[in-house]
């Protein structure tokens, strides 16, 4: 899974240019973590199956609303159910091409529902052993985290 940090940024840089018409610009893995997070929103997704663990999009709510706006062609001006549907659809996508990344056919992992949090500031955490990939991403001048915890095998 040498390649795992670069197909994760490949299917990034589809989701954005297709689906949301925003180019964004890669940086390089970082290490640590994301936290502490602020005046931000998280979409996150669920990992079961073969790999366990956790997908996450850390992005700043101002970014967040811009996304929103060009996903679904509407004005918006404030985090609301818009925004938390819109954002935790791009977890959704995201969590979709990782399935067939990680897995040749994709059947033998399952997803959860995507769920959002958001907030002024707070940390965002999932388990601690395992794999962990934090790749930031920069568009129009504002920077997001796509952040991946995987479980140890067994």
């Amino acid at each position: 899974m040498d390649n795992l940090p670069r197909k994760m940024s490949d299917s990034v840089n589809e989701i954005f240019s297709t689906m949301v018409m925003m180019e964004v610009v890669a940086g390089e893995r970082l290490k640590g973590d994301a936290n502490p997070l602020q005046s931000a929103i998280t979409g996150m997704i669920g990992l079961a199956g073969t790999h366990k663990g956790m997908l996450a999009i850390h992005l700043p709510t101002d970014l967040a609303m811009t996304i929103t706006s060009n996903f679904l062609g509407l004005d918006v001006e404030e985090i609301n159910e818009d925004v938390q549907d819109a954002i935790g659809e791009l977890a959704n996508m995201l969590g979709g091409n990782l399935k067939s990344i990680l897995s040749e056919n994709g059947r033998d992992i399952k997803l959860s529902l995507p769920s959002t949090i958001s907030g002024e500031e707070y940390r965002f955490h999932s388990h601690d052993e395992g794999e962990s990939i934090l790749l930031p991403f920069t568009v129009e001048d504002q920077r997001f985290l796509v952040e991946l915890r995987l479980e140890n095998e067994d």
